[in-house]
């Protein structure tokens, strides 16, 4: 049974407090790309109850998916944005979800991400990757993007961390391994280096910010 709004908004509150979670509650983020991270940084905020969420994918789901990102053998086929979007309702019913099923660039970027408090990157290849980073920094200096670098191949977990690169700018990740060069996608780094992306997302909303 799915419980009344103000039911699920009471438990988040029991657990993170009014005014922290009424932060969350008001807040808009935007996750472009849905795969291992994405999906990952979309369903830690979901959980935390973070008002409305952008999702911005235009791949679909595939078999070789499922090792690292949050979708389901059924979903094979699928949008990821209709995919996760499903998901996210069965994990967080209240939380407004809006989806993009195209593929972002300096075209279409400010209208997808113009209504975003934060963004996060969550692209596999380094050329969408500073592309995003890039656009968001000249042309949108007003919001916060959240970026990763690193999550690749069997290292220590204590390796990922996350670096303040400006007031703005925050980049998680080891910095070294690169997902296009390595064999090992391991489910449990990816989600690590996501999880140090949803987290510094909370930490903005909640005025907590990186020396």
């Amino acid at each position: 049974m799915i419980p009344e709004k103000e039911e699920w908004i009471k438990a988040l509150i029991n657990r993170h407090g009014a005014e922290l979670q009424n932060k969350f509650l008001s807040a808009t983020v935007a996750v472009c790309g849905l795969g291992g991270l994405g999906s990952n940084i979309v369903t830690a905020l979901a959980r935390a109850g973070v008002g409305k969420l952008i999702l911005i994918d235009f791949d679909r789901v595939d078999i070789t998916n499922l090792h690292r990102q949050q979708y389901k053998a059924g979903q094979i086929g699928m949008y990821k944005t209709e995919a996760l979007s499903e998901n996210i309702k069965e994990i967080s019913p209240y939380t407004e979800v809006e989806t993009h099923t195209v593929k972002i660039d300096e075209s279409n970027a400010n209208k997808l991400l113009k209504s975003a408090d934060i963004i996060c990157e969550a692209f596999d290849k380094p050329e969408y990757k500073a592309m995003l980073v890039n656009f968001v920094l000249e042309f949108m200096p007003d919001k916060y993007i959240v970026s990763a670098s690193g999550m690749a191949g069997i290292a220590s977990a204590n390796s990922i961390h996350t670096r303040k690169l400006s007031k703005r700018f925050y980049l998680c990740g080891d910095e070294v391994s690169d997902v296009s060069e390595s064999t090992a996608l391991l489910s449990s780094r990816v989600m690590l280096c996501a999880a140090h992306q949803a987290h510094t997302v909370l930490r903005i909303l909640a005025n907590e910010f990186e020396a």
